[in-house]
């Protein structure tokens, strides 16, 4: 076999079926690991016990899935056509949902794509042992991406590329293929601390350094109980993720709109009011939001995290009647949020 033409052959394949880049990188994360096990020393992850929940096995991809001699890396772009995402975040009565939420969930779009791969590589060198991961297993993706050469691990912790910035799903196929790997690209963050000095809760502590208990994104998506008080006022709007880090890093300038309609916004997610998506049942919250990653949270986060955006958005009779409507409500979790916000305002419930 002809492992070289096979390589060239998975990264053709790879452009068709919607990647944006490829790249093959071996096995060997030990500049990694002792990073890993540092972060989960000093508890950096929060609830996120599946972190530390496979040991080792996370930064040795051959014990995670034996037989595995290389890890190829796809990047598929989601990138929205260019708006001003600053002046939503400054708008008190507008909700803010990541980029990455706003359309269809990821998950199964890149699984697809990437058994789909897996077949056509199948269909040419044969049945060989393979594992597809999207975000869905104890995989240091980044890392992987970047021994792969598809870019650098930013002061902000993601991956970051020349040609993308950062707007764009990691998915990764472990395989028994023993595939010329890709040399890993040089890092170009330079001086720059954009990312570092944006963060509205101070979640990046150092360069390389995220302290995720902290971060937006785990607050908003991750964290299961009461968002601590001290930084609900620091999330503004954000009522799921956040993409401050991202939206001032110079790189993402040169991010090209993706091209999959199936990321683009759906139910007015870039667009909507705190006080709309607060009025939400539960059914319309589990229709509306079918196939799309923010369902996994549920209602009850879902109507937790808007209360903290309506106890920071302008004191108006809408914002207040919004908040008053949910102050009985069944869930603790929401009343003791819905609560905090009418205190915000100086109403009560």
């Amino acid at each position: 076999m002809d492992y070289a033409r096979l390589a060239a052959q998975i990264k053709d394949w790879g452009t068709r079926l919607g990647f944006q880049a490829i790249g093959i990188a071996d096995t060997d994360l030990s500049v990694a690991e002792p990073r890993l096990f540092e972060w989960l020393a000093q508890g950096w992850h929060g609830e996120m016990d599946y972190m530390a929940r496979h040991g080792a096995r996370r930064a040795r991809p051959a014990e995670l899935v034996p037989g595995t001699l290389r890890v190829i890396s796809c990047r598929m772009d989601y990138a929205p056509a260019e708006r001003d995402e600053w002046s939503a975040l400054a708008d008190g009565e507008r909700a803010y949902v990541a980029r990455y939420a706003r359309g269809r969930d990821y998950h199964k779009l890149l699984r697809t794509r990437l058994q789909a791969l897996c077949d056509r590589i199948a269909a040419q060198a044969g049945e060989f042992g393979h594992r597809v991961f999207v975000d869905s297993a104890p995989v240091l993706e980044v890392a992987l991406a970047a021994k792969a050469g598809l870019g650098w691990r930013g002061k902000h912790t993601l991956l970051l590329s020349r040609e993308a910035g950062s707007w764009f799903f990691l998915g990764e196929i472990y395989c028994s293929l023993p595939l010329p790997p890709d040399a890993p690209v040089s890092e170009h963050c330079g001086s720059c601390a954009k990312c570092i000095e944006v963060c509205p809760t101070q979640a990046i502590r150092a360069p390389y350094q995220l302290d995720a208990r902290r971060c937006i994104s785990y607050l908003t998506i991750e964290l299961k109980g009461a968002i601590p008080e001290a930084l609900r006022p620091l999330i503004g709007n954000r009522v799921y993720g956040c993409d401050d880090c991202q939206l001032v890093c110079p790189w993402n300038s040169f991010a090209a709109p993706g091209g999959e309609l199936d990321f683009g916004a759906r139910n007015g997610l870039d667009a909507a009011t705190l006080v709309e998506l607060f009025a939400w049942s539960e059914p319309e919250f589990a229709e509306r939001l079918a196939g799309s990653p923010i369902r996994r949270i549920g209602y009850e986060r879902w109507l937790r995290n808007l209360a903290v955006g309506l106890g920071n958005a302008p004191a108006t009779p809408g914002v207040v009647a919004a908040l008053r409507e949910r102050a009985e409500h069944p869930s603790a979790l929401v009343r003791e949020h819905v609560q905090w916000a009418l205190q915000r305002h100086g109403a009560r419930g």
